[in-house]
């Protein structure tokens, strides 16, 4: 671990030891004054400290024989977990519990050793006036009335099978077996639901338990072997409550097991005939005969299919959203054309030399290729052969990928036994084997063979991929390409095919349905909402009017404010090709991009001294050796420390990108700008004006604000500090650490801010005490010293993006009340008021205004202002659905705002209008955007420190995985350590922490 990773690691184990509720250890408490920063202190500690039971529900940690925390070794290391993660009981996934489910799991107080809420544990309640601005408007939502529940007695079952560690598609195989459905079947057998894993429900009720064994090898007709016995045990548990469900909807009683219960068993009725008939991917359902399917490349095939979920909705009821699912699988071909795709190869005969085994040196060791190392992608799919079709039997028969070896068809030998004697009487390879026994001469006998979990080896070209096997790791750009071509459609045809899967789900005929006695409206839901009023978005030099269309234009525009120091020195490096290409761009042409570019600037209102017309210009190659002469030259030309670098890119190679970041942010503490070198040569003015809105940001400039009618500074009161908050994870199997991000506001109508990231444990979403510390309190200081005049703030926003309903209590009971410690420290007394917000775009609701009506734009996309707060909102907690931005291309996605709490007693029309209006001061767009700009800056921040990474850029991006691998010291059996080596930190001489740098 590295020196920075083990203080961190020590910080967090002293944090443990002195425990959650101990915010004084090691903190020097300071009053802010003008002459004084504010925030000088140190932060709590971790809140995860050794002993901690977090997540374990009330009842069961008051049984629970483990000694209380005060009694816990201090010898065991605290690692940074998920608090939101940590559960003792299984809830299903595939549900929409709402945020107040996860209120019966709690935390000890290390004092009394009781259970105690470090937070309001109920959800701030829906205010009883909605938003009355704007004009209203009819939509139609994708969601449908359930219009009545199921309406028998549903006898809730325990199901153990075997020994309780079967996998589970042992346990999908003893459920189905011929045994335990003709006894079942004694019980009312058609009404039976399983959840797959343990948990079964019916109508009949059995009145004791059932306990039998079921042979798999007897009713498969296989004899000897290992013993496939397995010992089945079902006995009633509960009885669910439905009528618990619809009190709870209509607020007639609060959320406990109950309700959790009954929700739990609707949603697998709801699921139990589509997932029989199609492809299931958690709440969505594919079939590939529907027509909704592409080949996007690299072996991978996309599908269209169907979504859908059983919502708890304010009016008392129940509605189920119903979307289109888009989803990508391996394609169902030849495993020998997969890999194929996968590794880029034109033929077969070009396949097998990239992914031969290369010397690096003479005499040294072979390693594997990166197209090799793709090939391991194929590990744990099913297949079918094509050689064996002597029986029904043995064409369906699935084999599974356990590995793709190096040897190949051949070279790889294996021995022939005797049928009799069992005695190996020769040896042969695949190759020879094929011919003799098959009759078939393999074409590409050097490919690699695929090894099975029993040792088999099987040649690529007889292997078939198995059909419907989701494809679990992340595309690339060429395939992203394809999938957004792909997935995006306009408002009418998502209608379209929303009604394709309604067809699909055959609601009026799903027999389980029918049995329990369950009816959904097959109508789209109607509902009343509002249109806000679009604020006027305010220049240096005049104002645009955008009205309903959501968009304006630079044309005659002066920034609001330009940049607070003149442009006196600046470099431009432009990278060229390994080979010369068309994209390759001039002296002459960097130069005219150059003019035209200042031209525009100064047009803006930038501020560019005279020397700084003719910047310095370099050409290079290599990444890290570009930045380096730029800055260098740059300086000894002006004889000055540069304040910006223009780096001029060819191509879209994002590894090369990284690296400019890299060294410009952490190496040199420099601002940078890139450009592709296509734009360059067009030299479009347009283009340049989008470029200069990032340029001028950078630079410390502001380029406009929104002018609303109601109250100045968008309805910011006087020592109002806005937070952002987002986590971003790797794509699924990376060993990349998750990045958390915060933002804070740099004036006081909240257009700029300055970001800080810091590794979060790998897949970690709460941010941690000692993260949200060390990120927050340089940026508090500056805030405090710069705009509140140094004092505290009196309102905090904390906009928070990326967590699920599930984590709405971890976020108040960690990183509100951490927010809150780092204040407390300075000034306990100091009342400030907070308003905290979940900002999401991880959902299914989708909003259809009727055509030609003041809702609707002209693609039938609802227009920017759409409000949305009754009958697909929460029964009872304050949230809200804001279509805030214009959709450029498809149907447009609205944000859903969770307040958890709110001091300050805003009114819905004074936050929900202030959020709006907020999105037309996004820095670098002459549309509002579709999301709150702090939180779309912490987003842009965490995706942005992946350049920061301690990793050496020498390694190159296919090596990044393996460079982690070796630091982390992991088996393929161990998870990923928690603990990450810390980013590279910033230079500060320029100040670029505390400006946009992100941007």
């Amino acid at each position: 671990m590295a020196g920075a990773a083990k203080k961190r690691a020590a910080k967090d184990r002293k944090a443990g030891h002195n425990g959650r509720d101990n915010t004084e250890t090691g903190v020097t408490l300071t009053e802010p004054s003008p002459s004084q920063p504010a925030l000088q202190v140190d932060g709590p500690g971790d809140p995860h400290g050794p002993g901690s039971t977090s997540g374990l529900p009330v009842r069961e940690r008051q049984t629970s024989n483990a000694p209380p925390p005060s009694q816990a070794s201090t010898s065991v290391k605290p690692i940074l977990r998920d608090p939101a993660r940590d559960m003792s009981i299984a809830l299903n996934r595939n549900v929409d519990f709402p945020g107040n489910v996860y209120n019966i799991f709690s935390e000890w107080d290390r004092e009394t050793n009781e259970v105690k809420y470090d937070m309001p544990t109920e959800l701030m309640k829906r205010p009883e006036e909605f938003n009355n601005t704007g004009k209203g408007v009819q939509l139609a939502i994708n969601s449908y009335p359930m219009l009545s529940p199921p309406t028998v007695n549903v006898f809730q079952y325990d199901v153990n099978i075997g020994s309780g560690a079967e996998k589970r598609g042992l346990i999908q195989a003893v459920w189905h077996s011929k045994t335990l459905q003709d006894i079942i079947k004694r019980y009312n057998g058609e009404c039976w639901i399983f959840d797959g894993n343990k948990i079964a429900w019916a109508t009949s009720k059995i009145s004791q338990d059932l306990q039998f064994s079921v042979d798999l090898d007897e009713e498969r007709g296989r004899t000897g072997g290992r013993d496939n016995k397995h010992r089945v045990q079902i006995r009633q548990t509960s009885v669910v409550n439905l009528a618990a469900v619809g009190a709870y909807v209509k607020g007639q009683m609060s959320f406990d097991n109950s309700v959790l219960e009954g929700i739990n068993f609707l949603d697998h009725l709801l699921r139990e005939t589509p997932s029989k008939n199609h492809i299931s991917v958690k709440r969505s359902f594919f079939a590939r005969s529907n027509g909704g399917r592409k080949v996007i490349g690299g072996g991978v095939e996309a599908l269209k299919g169907v979504y859908q979920s059983i919502r708890a909705v304010q009016g008392g009821r129940l509605v189920v959203n119903v979307d289109v699912s888009n989803s990508c699988f391996w394609h169902a071909c030849a495993i020998s054309s997969n890999a194929l795709q996968m590794s880029g190869a034109e033929s077969m005969i070009d396949l097998c030399h990239r992914i031969a085994p290369v010397q690096q040196r003479a005499g040294g060791p072979f390693r594997d290729t990166p197209q090799f190392q793709s090939l391991k992608r194929l590990k744990k799919n099913k297949f079918t052969v094509t050689h064996r079709y002597a029986t029904p039997e043995q064409k369906e028969k699935q084999y599974i990928i356990k590995d793709v070896s190096h040897q190949t068809a051949r070279n790889y030998k294996f021995g022939i036994k005797d049928k009799v004697t069992k005695e190996v009487v020769k040896e042969s390879t695949v190759y020879e084997y094929f011919i003799e026994v098959y009759n078939l001469r393999l074409q590409w006998p050097d490919l690699p063979l695929l090894v099975t979990p029993k040792g088999e080896h099987f040649p690529m070209e007889c292997c078939l991929m198995v059909p419907g096997q989701r494809y679990p790791y992340k595309l690339s750009e060429k395939q992203t390409s394809e999938m957004i071509k792909f997935a995006v459609t306009k408002p009418a045809q998502r209608l379209e095919t929303i009604q394709q899967g309604l067809t699909m789900l055959d609601w009026p005929a799903d027999p389980k349905l029918k049995t329990y006695g369950m009816r959904i409206d097959v109508n789209m839901l109607k509902t009343s909402a509002r249109v806000l009023n679009p604020p006027e978005v305010v220049f240096a030099n005049g104002s645009a009017k955008p009205g309903y269309s959501g968009r304006w234009d630079l044309k005659g525009k002066k920034f609001l404010n330009m940049n607070k120091d003149t442009l006196t020195s600046w470099g431009v490096c432009v990278f060229k090709g390994a080979r010369q290409s068309r994209d390759d761009v001039s002296l002459e042409e960097v130069k005219h991009f150059i003019s035209t570019f200042l031209t525009i600037y100064k047009s803006h209102g930038g501020i560019v001294d005279r020397v700084a017309a003719e910047p310095l210009i370099t050409f290079q190659v290599d990444a890290g050796a570009g930045v380096n002469e730029c800055f260098m030259q740059t300086g000894n030309k002006f004889q000055k420390r540069p304040q910006m670098m223009l780096f001029i890119l060819n191509g879209r190679d994002a590894f090369h990108y990284l690296r400019v970041k890299k060294s410009s942010d952490c190496r040199f503490g420099v601002m940078s700008q890139c450009c592709q070198s296509v734009h360059v040569k067009k030299c479009a003015a347009q283009y340049i004006s989008n470029v200069l809105m990032k340029f001028n940001a950078k630079m410390g400039g502001t380029t406009a604000r929104a002018s609303p009618k109601t109250k100045p500074w968008g309805q910011l009161a006087e020592g109002t500090l806005i937070i952002g908050a987002d986590v971003s994870h790797a794509s699924p199997g990376s060993l990349q650490a998750s990045m958390a991000a915060v933002t804070v506001s740099m004036d006081k109508i909240a257009a700029r801010y300055a970001a800080a990231c810091q590794t979060n444990g790998h897949r970690v979403e709460m941010i941690t005490t000692n993260n949200l510390g060390e990120m927050l309190r340089p940026l508090l200081r500056e805030w405090s010293m710069h705009v509140g005049s140094g004092r505290l703030p009196n309102h905090v926003f904390y906009f928070r993006d990326g967590v699920s309903e599930g984590q709405y209590q971890h976020v108040l009971q960690h990183e509100v009340k951490d927010i809150k410690a780092l204040f407390s420290v300075v000034n306990p007394q100091w009342p400030i008021k907070y308003t905290v917000v979940v900002a999401s775009k991880r959902h299914h609701i989708r909003f259809f205004p009727q055509a030609n009506t003041p809702a609707s734009d002209k693609n039938c996309n609802p227009v920017p202002g759409t409000l949305v707060e009754k009958d697909v909102t929460h029964p009872f907690e304050y949230d809200f659905y804001l279509n805030s931005h214009s959709a450029i291309q498809g149907t447009a996605r609205p944000t859903h705002y969770h307040v958890l709490m709110d001091d300050a007693k805003m009114k819905p029309h004074e936050l929900q209008n202030m959020i709006y209006e907020h999105c037309y001061q996004y820095m670098r767009s002459t549309t509002p955007v579709s999301l709150f700009p702090a939180v779309y800056y912490a987003h842009l921040a965490s995706n942005r420190a992946r350049s920061h990474e301690d990793i050496p850029a020498s390694a190159g991006p296919h090596l990044s995985d393996e460079i982690l691998k070796a630091q982390k010291s992991t088996t393929s059996s161990e998870k990923p350590p928690t603990e990450e080596k810390p980013l590279l930190v910033m230079d500060e001489i320029n100040r670029i922490p505390y400006g946009m740098w992100y941007i």
